[in-house]
């Protein structure tokens, strides 16, 4: 049997602003981060995300190459982004081929969301648990799977 290769959490080549505020563990690698911005427990972010001012990823968050995330922007726990819509059938090794998800500013995703490689504009909640699958492009409250809005804010 070959030996295995040991991973470690790790803080590795990110560019961060004024007062970043991280709770390890995490994996966070590749990314930009801005100012006042909080980052909760096992949390990876992956390379080439960016993340605006005054934002917070609460604990167990996936965000995946590509993501960006806007100003004053709360990622609930457990939310995940996505960046290969597996359009194969199997993960596409060609990074080219990935397409990351662009989260307005004073944007507030739900618990257990995921989101799909889509555009989310200013000023949207998006409920806990939900599955946005489309572009989101009239602030507002939206839940379900697919999410859909439910009202104006």
């Amino acid at each position: 049997m070959p030996p295995f290769q040991e991973c470690s959490i790790a803080i590795c080549n990110i560019s961060y602003g004024k007062r970043f505020c991280v709770v390890q563990p995490v994996n966070l690698y590749g990314c930009v981060v801005g100012d006042d911005v909080f980052v909760g427990p096992f949390v990876e972010i992956q390379s080439d995300v960016i993340i605006g001012h005054r934002c917070r990823i609460q604990s167990h968050s996936f965000l995946c190459s590509l993501t960006r995330i806007g100003n004053e922007c709360f990622i609930g726990h457990g939310v995940m982004f996505v960046n290969d819509l597996f359009e194969d059938g199997v993960p596409n090794a060609d990074s080219t081929k990935w397409r990351g998800a662009h989260i307005g500013n004073n944007v507030s995703i739900g618990s257990n969301a995921t989101i799909l490689p889509v555009h989310i504009c200013d000023k949207v909640v998006i409920g806990a648990g939900s599955v946005v699958t489309k572009d989101i492009l009239e602030s507002g409250i939206y839940a379900g799977n697919p999410a859909r809005k439910i009202r104006d804010l």
